[in-house]
């Protein structure tokens, strides 16, 4: 039989394993820059992004005048439109005759059909509310020098027509307003779908 010595476990035990070795990173400080290290844009890189600007500003700038012009013009009408009905309520409420013109420097109407000036809603009382000239280059047409309303809220002075607003360098967005002998008003439209807006009377807006 084979003898087996006896295996002193203590030995095992006090045994003292080798311990890996660790290995120091040296210290760097990441805000520390390197001299050699390059910052900012190369020629190249500077040239094509001024390229690319060019090209992006040269699409942009005509839609964004386009907008902005839409805009003044929607604005315009819709203040004329508030003018229009300024005038036939305080003639209904007061029960006297009241008028949109172009203005004096008093205040009072003047015998003009010149409507891109001021313009006010006038009665017996004197001005209720005024719209300021309109920009310079835009036209508003209107073949009559006065708009009158009755107390009824009906126009006293027959003086019906199209009041059309079209913006300088930019006629196919003009817009209109529809003055009828009721004293009520319509606004212009697309109504066959050309891009441009027509009256009742299924004609473009222009101005002369």
């Amino acid at each position: 039989m084979m003898k087996y010595s006896r295996i002193n476990i203590n030995s095992f035990i006090n045994a003292k394993s080798p311990r890996p070795k660790i290995q120091k990173r040296p210290f760097t400080n990441k805000f520390i820059t390197p001299y050699n290290q390059a910052f900012g844009f190369s020629l190249i890189e500077l040239l094509v992004t001024i390229a690319a600007a060019s090209i992006v500003m040269a699409i942009a700038i005509p839609s964004l005048s386009s907008f902005t012009t839409k805009m003044r013009v929607d604005n315009k009408i819709s203040e004329l439109q508030r003018l229009l009905l300024t005038t036939r309520n305080a003639a209904i409420n007061t029960g006297q005759n009241a008028t949109l013109c172009p203005l004096q420097a008093d205040n009072t109407c003047q015998d003009t059909t010149d409507w891109t000036g001021r313009i006010g809603v006038v009665s017996i009382d004197g001005l209720i509310k005024e719209r300021e000239a309109i920009q310079s280059g835009d036209k508003l047409d209107f073949p009559f020098n006065s708009v009158t309303y009755n107390p009824s809220g009906q126009l006293s002075n027959n003086n019906i027509g199209i009041f059309s607003y079209c913006p300088k360098d930019f006629g196919d967005f003009s817009r209109g307003i529809d003055l009828s002998l009721a004293g009520r008003t319509y606004l212009s439209s697309d109504i066959n779908g050309d891009g441009r807006e027509q009256g009742r009377n299924n004609n473009n807006i222009e101005c002369s």
